[in-house]
């Protein structure tokens, strides 16, 4: 599963419908894991978390991603560590249907060592030694918009990531909306995903927060600031946990 979004249009509240699912043991793809996936990671749900990069923007460490690799609380977490080139490219190679991506990269770092998924190739061409990593293609895709449109397709615009090539890599796709409407207007370098590459829409108002949907909401800062002091106790992460996502009812 992969719930994509750079600082922007992050899928927050869809993480926290699938913590208040009791999903477990699962594949968690992300390119930076932030705080949702700490949340996610705490609440027991992820088996193994495959990324580039993970910490709370601006602030620091995730404390419970760290509870889970260093102690294996609340549950063991296998890691499969990329670098954002590496994972970029893999989203493409899913989306484009071939089965690994090639790219110059890793060279100098340890990580080939430690990766099994990152692999030498030679270029038949050239003789040129280059990297190789498979592609992703998760079983769910989700991601987060500003609109869509009541045929489904979908429109989003300001940084947007991989999330079109999530869309097109991943099996089945869900994508939270700030807004349906009846049309689509045009917008200075929008990304419009089609409505035959997504499976599902849902309209979710602030879905993305505490990050932030360009026009329609911007960036808690006291939020992430906050989250550091939760996050580092069991039981202070517990408590906020049932407060805030277990015991929310979300807005229908």
């Amino acid at each position: 599963m992969a719930l994509e979004g750079f600082t922007h249009l992050i899928p927050v509240a869809a993480g926290h419908e699938i913590i208040r699912q009791g999903r477990r043991d699962l594949t968690l793809i992300r390119m930076t894991p932030d705080i949702v996936y700490d949340q996610m990671i705490g609440a027991g749900c992820a088996r193994k978390l495959v990324f580039s990069w993970a910490g709370n923007p601006g602030v620091g460490s995730l404390h419970r991603f760290r509870d889970a690799v260093q102690r294996r609380w609340p549950a063991p977490l296998e890691i499969e560590e990329h670098s954002h080139a590496g994972m970029a490219n893999r989203y493409v190679a899913g989306a484009s249907g071939l089965p690994f991506a090639v790219l110059r990269g890793y060279a100098g770092t340890d990580l080939p060592a430690h990766t099994a998924t990152i692999k030498q190739i030679t270029c038949p061409f050239t003789g040129e030694v280059l990297t190789a990593v498979p592609a992703l293609n998760p079983d769910v895709g989700i991601v987060h918009a500003q609109r869509a449109d009541r045929a489904g397709n979908v429109q989003m615009w300001g940084i947007t990531g991989v999330q079109k090539e999530v869309v097109l890599a991943a099996r089945r796709s869900l994508v939270t909306v700030e807004e349906i409407v009846d049309e689509l207007d045009p917008r200075p370098g929008a990304v419009v995903l089609p409505s035959w590459a997504v499976t599902y829409v849902a309209e979710v108002p602030g879905g993305a927060h505490p990050s932030y949907a360009m026009g329609y909401s911007e960036r808690d800062n006291d939020y992430y600031q906050a989250w550091d002091a939760i996050s580092r106790d069991r039981e202070a992460f517990a408590a906020w946990l049932e407060e805030h996502v277990l015991n929310r009812v979300p807005a229908t």
